[in-house]
């Protein structure tokens, strides 16, 4: 015991001394903890004691059965209606699954002894190696919320932060710059706001009194920010690229609670920089709970030219990555991201179009309720090459500009006629349409995009140098099966995915296109609801599917269940 006691006092003398000169260090030359840790590596890490509140819960949890030390919860994050903890697991490690998991609330006063309770998780999503995402109900005011294995215990709560105001995301762009993608700043859609306002910074734990790396706001717009990437991280990006954390400050004001861990480009896989991309036209979608409605989505735009398909889950609670993986055994080029940020669609789709920069020369973005329709009877390959035929370089004495965006107009269908779910799918099941068509969605090219990011409602802003051209109707639309059979389209009312839009529900631009019009903030089925818009009747798609899809003799369709079939026979619906 004299050894390890003299032991200790020589360490913590070390220590003293070793402060005391980095401490000098800082206040010399502004460097911080954090500098010193990407610069010179993780032998060095100055903690500071955890808040009573934390440590008692803690204490509370040591009574039980703890999980191994080794698994720990990274983050955790209070939606309105959900908590998502982030939990890591060592390299080695076996992951829980969710019938494994329990959702557990503790007390958060001065005595969490108290008797709390356990839920199931809603989910639980394996984000990368080693790491896996939980979502468990929500917690009750005056809880905190942590999981537990129901074999090996309770694991301590993790760092909480509140929806309203966070980093969600950040990754390194292939140009060093940083993207970090945030709520909370309450900025205007489609307008760039002053960067001098702002400043990004970089570290581990922004509540803590230690100085951070801080670097210049280049833009910032809407929910995205774009940041000078520190030198210091951008020569240690494969050191510290899993741990490292971005945020922005407000000057003048405080730093933004963050849980984005900086990624890079390249975790996706894509070579960077090649001669030819692998994909001419790929599909960008932020989906939830459109597992039924995969494969005829999947299947159709690939036999008219898609190569490839991004796939944003929001928060799915049907069998969304099931579909996916039988899909992508089938050959098909999908990937599937988990997106658990709740309405930040236009946050979702710039993070997806740096993603497919690399890899796709045109994307579409698009809902999977939504088909691109080619009348022509063209591929989409044929019909875009055209179009970008028109000029496809710079000419500054003729005045020719490259086309960057094509905006296609979108028909919106109405329920048919139908009250129950169409079995052929909605191309065949819809055929009634409004006369107007409403908005439009596009294909653009990943790399003329500002690079604000800035888009709405599935349109980007375009830098300098590239405009956008309208496709005419008869070469390409899209149809929209905005208005399907009410046990469909009711699930709209649990929550719009785009920042700017209002939620059904909500007492506000009752007017505005994104709603039903006359259906109001209730999910009550009108008595007309089957007959309602419908004022044009419009078979092109339909007719297209059946000719080329269609089992000649049977009539079945690639997308359908075998007990469709035996439970309906050939039938045109």
């Amino acid at each position: 015991m004299r050894d390890r006691r003299r032991h200790d006092v020589v360490s913590w003398s070390m220590f003293f001394w070793f402060t005391t000169v980095v401490f000098s260090f800082v206040l010399f030359t502004g460097f911080s903890f954090s500098t010193f840790h990407l610069l010179f590596g993780e032998t060095f890490h100055p903690v500071l004691a955890l808040t009573r509140r934390i440590s008692t819960v803690n204490a509370a949890v040591s009574n039980e059965t703890r999980v191994p030390p080794v698994l720990s919860i990274r983050e955790t994050v209070l939606l309105p209606d959900q908590v998502i903890l982030f939990l890591k697991y060592p390299p080695s490690a076996r992951l829980f699954t969710k019938d494994e998991l329990v959702c557990i609330y503790l007390s958060a006063h001065d005595n969490p002894t108290k008797p709390r309770f356990k839920q199931p998780p809603a989910r639980v999503d394996t984000e990368k190696l080693g790491e896996q995402i939980v979502r468990c109900p929500s917690c009750p005011r005056g809880m905190i919320v942590t999981v537990g294995s129901k074999s090996n215990g309770v694991l301590p709560p993790g760092p909480t932060h509140q929806w309203d105001s966070l980093a969600y995301e950040a990754l390194i762009d292939n140009d060093n710059t940083t993207v970090v993608f945030v709520r909370g700043l309450n900025l205007r859609p489609e307008r760039v706001s002053n960067a001098s306002r702002y400043e990004c910074v970089y570290g581990w734990d922004f509540t803590r009194l230690e100085l951070l790396l801080r670097s210049e706001v280049l833009s910032i717009a809407q929910e995205i920010v774009r940041c000078k990437t520190p030198l210091s991280v951008l020569n240690n990006q494969r050191k510290v690229n899993s741990s490292v954390k971005a945020s922005v400050r407000i000057k003048g004001n405080g730093i933004l609670p963050s849980v984005a861990r900086l990624g890079h480009l390249a975790d996706s896989g894509h070579d960077p920089g090649p001669t030819r991309k692998p994909h001419e036209i790929c599909i960008c979608t932020m989906a939830r709970n459109q597992a039924r409605f995969l494969k005829e989505w999947v299947m159709y735009h690939a036999q008219i030219g898609i190569q490839r398909w991004y796939i944003y889950d929001n928060n799915s609670e049907d069998d969304t990555d099931s579909v996916i993986e039988s899909l992508m055994d089938a050959n098909y080029n999908i990937s599937r991201h988990i997106w658990p940020w709740i309405k930040t669609q236009e946050g979702g789709f710039a993070h997806c179009a740096l993603r497919a920069r690399d890899s796709c020369d045109w994307v579409g973005f698009i809902d999977v309720d939504e088909f691109f329709h080619l009348p022509t009877g063209l591929m989409l390959h044929d019909v875009i090459r055209n179009l970008s035929s028109i000029t496809t370089s710079f000419d500054t004495e003729s005045g020719n500009i490259p086309i960057g965006e094509m905006r296609v107009s979108c028909h919106s269908f109405g329920p048919s006629g139908l009250k129950h779910v169409p079995q052929r799918g909605v191309m065949v099941g819809y055929t009634c349409r409004m006369a107007a068509p409403e908005r439009h969605k596009s294909i653009v090219r990943p790399e003329a995009l500002n690079s604000t990011l800035i888009n709405v409602v599935h349109h980007f802003h375009l830098r300098d140098g590239f405009r956008f051209v309208d496709v005419d109707k008869t070469m390409m639309v899209v149809n929209h099966y905005k208005y399907q059979v009410w046990e469909v389209f009711k699930e709209k009312f649990y929550r719009r995915v785009a920042t700017y839009v209002a939620d059904w529900q909500d007492e506000q631009n009752v007017g505005s296109k994104d709603r039903a019009p006359g259906l109001g903030t209730r999910a009550v089925e009108p008595v007309d609801w089957s007959s309602r818009f419908c004022e044009v009747t419009d078979t092109g798609l339909r007719d297209r599917v059946l000719q080329n899809f269609a089992n000649p003799g049977t009539s079945f369709l690639p997308w359908q269940n075998a007990n469709d079939l035996q439970a309906t026979g050939p039938s045109l619906e």
